[in-house]
């Protein structure tokens, strides 16, 4: 197994075939961070792919064809970055969500499968809904708001929803707002603001957010160094966010309004029973595809008064 500086001088300096240099990379992943050598084949077949122009199955039937030195300086350059832990979204420039390619950049929180979870949860209860409204706060790069709009107009029945979603930081709003004109352009309302500042008095029938939600000593922090910490750390209990969204939610939703929540697969029990002091009923957990605890959701009562 080459190390890392061996392989990227095989590939920037002496010509070879797609495969060789595919298995080059892969063991120079390998040698590497544990979070990058997780993921080490991926990884190598994905950026060789954007570094070509081809397709993953392109990349398996031409394995025996030479690499152009363009393409073999860009995928070198890419593995060295990799192999530090930057992740392959920023590398690229995109990440694929909900089926949508959204851009990605430095200081913006790379969207997870595991959210996909709580855009699940949310369409359930919006699609149930007759005039819905979606309030999404810290919303990154867009991703949930954009894919509950994307999804509700292409739906055989298209449901009229207003949707507003809320960001603070200025490098996520740059990138958020390019993801609503490409893929929900006049759909998404984005403001500018701290939680639930921007919507001083407006309530809505169903608010979503994946937060900060990882202790200040958490131990994956290090494998996620290249992402902003404001996005990944809520305080020293991982909990701090979570607490304020579920304080300000009542007066901000209709009367049998849901808040949903994504969470740390071990926060399930504390949010069940932060909602359920702060008087919101039909509390229920929702399991992500590996069978943890992932989003968790309440309604206010109806007969709350407005």
């Amino acid at each position: 197994m080459k190390p890392l500086n061996e392989a990227a001088a095989g590939l920037s300096d002496t010509p070879s075939t797609v495969e060789a240099v595919l298995h080059d990379a892969v063991a120079a992943l390998a040698a590497g961070l544990p979070s990058v050598r997780m993921e080490a084949a991926r990884d190598a077949e994905l950026l060789l792919c954007a570094a070509l122009g081809w397709t993953r199955t392109q990349l398996r039937i031409r394995g025996d064809l030479p690499l152009s030195a363009p393409a073999q300086q860009q995928f070198t350059d890419w593995i060295q970055r990799r192999a530090g832990g930057e992740p392959v979204a920023y590398l690229l420039g995109e990440r694929e969500f909900w089926s949508l390619a959204l851009a990605v950049g430095p200081g913006v929180l790379v969207p997870r499968p595991d959210t996909e979870c709580l855009v699940e949860v949310a369409l359930a209860f919006v699609q149930a809904c007759v005039t819905p409204s979606v309030l999404d706060l810290g919303t990154g790069t867009g991703a949930i708001a954009i894919a509950i709009a994307h999804t509700l107009a292409h739906a055989p029945a298209a449901v009229p929803v207003r949707i507003v979603a809320v960001e603070r930081e200025p490098a996520a709003l740059v990138v958020a707002a390019r993801n609503i004109a490409r893929h929900a352009a006049g759909r998404v309302d984005l403001r500018s603001g701290d939680w639930y500042q921007p919507v001083s008095g407006e309530r809505f029938t169903i608010i979503v957010s994946n937060p900060p939600y990882l202790g200040s000593t958490d131990p994956h922090l290090p494998h996620l160094a290249h992402e902003p910490a404001a996005a990944l750390v809520s305080g020293p209990s991982g909990l701090e966010c979570l607490a304020q969204l579920v304080a300000g939610a009542a007066e901000h939703l209709f009367p049998g309004g849901l808040l949903a929540l994504e969470h740390g697969a071990d926060q399930g029990a504390a949010v069940r029973a932060m909602l359920a002091a702060a008087g919101f009923v039909a509390i229920h957990t929702q399991h992500d595809l590996a069978g943890l605890e992932r989003v968790t959701s309440g309604q206010r009562p109806q007969a709350s008064a407005s």
